[in-house]
């Protein structure tokens, strides 16, 4: 049994497998792609939404640092998943890298646990989206009925039609094409980025040094609580986070972690990438620092306009320039954060629908979903499927309290990719690497404690949601994908005529017990 969950599936395999013409993606995309690709799903909700709320409770001023820190943790991530993704330029990401290193079992789990993620992202946004087009429509006069608009109204119906009619356009220009993605992509960002540049620009005519003081407001301790809502650290060790303070500067950055949340996604575009080798790296790091440069300069400028105890919790830019007597500055905001989220759920989509494609390619999930459009060449299926469930989901819940399922997921995924670097490194140091994480294994570790001590600042209950949907992913690798793995066809005897015998693979050896 130990040696069946532990298989691990060589790296010659998982290239060999994407030249195989019935599952090969297209290759369209280069660094600049990858860049936008990183771009457009890193700048999102967050930045317009989170700056407010972690610098009103918990780090004052100082959340610029807090933006920092976060940006740090995923540098360190982002030169782990650098690496993987030149070694190992095949669709699924976290999911692959685990597969090549830790082996099946693992790699079940932390796919399973990405489509949960990006599954949640995906919705959570296009819900937010909603949220900003009803806005806008409101101020023209334009109103949804109240059963279509997802709001709750007196007859308990209520269906989000504009978020279920986003996600099912996106899922189409997915079908389609991934350049035809890129370009969509390359737009709206540029639109995006446009109106950030704006509330930085704008903004800084607006700053008063005396908003700034103090920067690091005094520390206030949070008093100790036994609920579920708690961060899980508090429960295990009795201590609380604080609120400002140095502590807050830090309790702060696992709230903002959540803008940062997207840039992994470009890994799972290797496949598609014209030079992976070289391009990944740059789509990934490129990407991070621009958009970690963008949240300091906005967290810097937001709280210099308004002091940090009046900003606003859900629209603190909007409304920073509504308390400077600049309303139209609001719209403008208001209108790219509509914008920018499209970017954001169409990204989101397409990651999930690469994992799930690179699932089922190895068997793990019904091979039906592996086959590409004989045209377009893209992951057909499982775009579709995805699509329309979530379309669904996301016209009937809000999934507030289910966003932080989100974070979790991701630096779950995080800790999974440092981990595997290492024991790559050891287990395959002949592999040819385009790109190397520096300092390994100190960057790695580095990665894993950064990462877990922001998991363990989420609350006890995304702990337990975390947990409930992990068995549930058990239950479905012992009844289906431990039996249906190529993996264990190979090990019966019963592999497809395109998968060689193990000891047979390009560049030697068996390598795959």
């Amino acid at each position: 049994m130990a040696s069946t969950l532990f298989r691990t599936k060589n790296v010659e395999q998982s290239i060999q497998d994407t030249e195989d013409p019935e599952h090969a993606l297209r290759k369209s995309l280069s660094a600049l792609d990858l860049t936008v690709f990183g771009v457009g799903v890193i700048i999102g909700t967050g930045i317009f939404v989170l700056t407010g709320t972690a610098a009103k409770n918990t780090a004052g001023p100082a959340v610029s640092l807090s933006f920092v820190v976060a940006g740090v943790v995923c540098a360190l991530a982002a030169l782990c998943y650098a690496e993987f993704a030149s070694t190992v330029p095949v669709a699924g990401s976290a999911y692959t890298f685990s597969y090549a290193s830790l082996g099946e079992f693992p790699a079940w789990i932390i796919g399973w646990d990405l489509i949960l993620e990006l599954a949640l992202g995906t919705a959570v946004v296009a819900v937010g989206w909603s949220g900003y087009i009803h806005s806008l429509l409101d101020n023209v006069g334009w109103h949804l009925p109240e059963a279509l608009s997802g709001r709750d109204n007196a007859s308990g119906f209520g269906f989000d039609v504009l978020a279920a009619l986003l996600v099912l356009v996106l899922t189409a220009v997915l079908v389609v094409g991934m350049k035809l993605s890129a370009r969509v992509t390359s737009i709206v960002v540029a639109v995006k980025v446009a109106v950030v540049l704006v509330v930085i620009v704008a903004g800084a005519f607006f700053v008063k040094g005396s908003n700034y003081r103090p920067f690091v407001p005094k520390s206030q301790p949070v008093a100790a609580g036994g609920n579920l809502k708690a961060p899980l650290i508090q429960l295990l060790v009795g201590w609380a986070p604080s609120d400002f303070g140095v502590l807050g500067v830090f309790t702060a950055a696992s709230v903002v972690f959540f803008a940062f949340i997207g840039f992994d996604v470009v890994a799972t575009a290797a496949e598609e990438t014209r030079n992976p080798q070289r391009d990944v790296p740059r789509g990934i790091l490129g990407s991070l620092i621009i958009c970690t440069v963008l949240y300091v300069a906005v967290s810097i400028v937001v709280t210099g306009m308004q002091k940090y105890s009046k900003l606003s919790v859900d629209a603190p830019l909007a409304d920073a320039f509504k308390a400077t007597g600049h309303p139209w500055f609001a719209g403008l905001i208001s209108f790219g954060a509509a914008v920018g989220l499209t970017t954001v759920c169409m990204i989101l989509l397409l990651g999930q629908a690469r994992v799930f494609f690179a699932m089922s390619r190895d068997g793990l999930l019904p091979r039906f979903f592996s086959h590409t459009h004989p045209r377009f060449r893209t992951p057909y299926r499982p775009t579709i499927l995805l699509g329309v469930i979530i379309a669904v989901v996301a016209g009937f819940t809000s999934l507030s309290e289910l966003a932080e399922l989100v974070n979790i997921g991701t630096l779950f995924a995080f800790i999974v990719v440092a981990l595997s670097v290492v024991i790559l490194r050891n287990s395959r140091p002949d592999l040819p690497r385009a790109f190397r994480t520096p300092l390994v294994p100190v960057v790695p570790v580095l990665s894993v404690l950064a990462s877990l001590w922001l998991m363990l600042n989420l609350p006890a209950e995304t702990w337990l949601r975390f947990a409930i949907w992990m068995v549930i992913g058990f239950v479905v690798y012992f009844l289906y994908g431990r039996t249906h793995s190529r993996l264990a066809e190979r090990d019966d005897g019963t592999a497809p005529a395109n998968t060689p015998k193990p000891g047979t693979e390009p560049g030697g050896g068996a390598g795959t017990r």
